[in-house]
């Protein structure tokens, strides 16, 4: 069995590391879109990771952009581990960043603009702080589970989800319907998507993003990987939403993730995925 960034004992972060790993991760997510930037809708060979007919996507401006936040981790954090999509795991003491250079590859070779770059620091069960950054929009969206802000330029302000208790109000998203593969999973995502007043696809990661601004209520997802999902969990938290796994459980490893800004609605969607 190969190595795991979980454990049975967290990592304690107190207040004033938790502040300080916040502003790295805003620094990591930064010094990547300044990596990407230069190579968006411009040619790029694109490689499929995937066998077959999957379409998994990779270009070198997301392995460019982990690199450089590699680097950057090394020379400032030295004991810690590194996960990230395109060049896996390095174990350190028991902290570890978490990085998607280019959450949403399909839309950015595309020429796209909802694509964004995920950190998160992660202290053996949750991730403690997590940063989103669009560089296209000079957006960033960051939290540390108890507060989140987003930033635009010298624009700086604190983000809050906004209440909705019933699903028949809720306007909701994923990103495409072929993330639901087992029959479970279809069979729950086609019910919340009957049931919900809208349902948008193809915005990755960016619909947590305006579900913590108030201006999503649902986020419905499966067959996430760490690195999708870690860096959301502390933005959404931080704007006073809930995201869990389907069954309400700790959906810091990834696999079926549910985000709602409203905890009633979270478990209205609950009691749907469960009949």
């Amino acid at each position: 069995m190969g190595a795991s960034i979980q454990s049975d004992t967290p990592v304690r972060v107190d207040r004033e590391a938790r502040a300080e790993y916040l502003e790295f991760a805003c620094h990591l997510a930064r010094l990547a879109g300044e990596v990407i930037l230069p190579r968006f809708r411009h040619p790029l060979a694109v490689e499929n990771k995937k066998a077959g007919t999957e379409y998994d996507p990779v270009t070198e401006a997301d392995r460019a952009a982990e690199r450089t936040m590699r680097a950057e981790i090394l020379g400032n954090y030295p004991s810690h581990g590194v996960l990230g999509e395109e060049f896996g795991l390095e174990m350190g003491d028991g902290l570890t960043w978490v990085l998607d250079p280019i959450d949403g590859t399909r839309g950015f070779v595309m020429g796209l603009l909802h694509w964004g770059t995920l950190v998160a620091l992660f202290d053996g069960q949750r991730p403690v702080v997590g940063a989103i950054r669009h560089p296209v929009l000079d957006e960033t969206f960051a939290g540390d589970g108890g507060r989140a802000v987003y930033t635009r330029g010298r624009e700086e302000r604190a983000l809050a989800t906004r209440p909705c208790r019933e699903l028949g109000w809720a306007l909701a998203g994923t990103t495409a319907p072929e993330l639901f593969r087992t029959e479970r999973q279809v069979a729950g995502f086609d019910r919340i998507r009957r049931l919900a007043r809208g349902m948008r696809y193809g915005t990755d990661c960016y619909l947590y993003a305006m579900l913590a601004m108030g201006l999503a209520d649902l986020v419905i997802e499966a067959n996430l990987k760490p690195y999708d999902v870690q860096a959301l969990i502390p933005v959404v938290e931080g704007a006073g939403g809930v995201i869990t796994d389907w069954d309400g459980g700790n959906p810091a490893m990834g696999g079926e993730v549910r985000a709602t800004g409203d905890g009633r609605l979270h478990e209205r969607v609950l009691a749907e995925l469960r009949a």
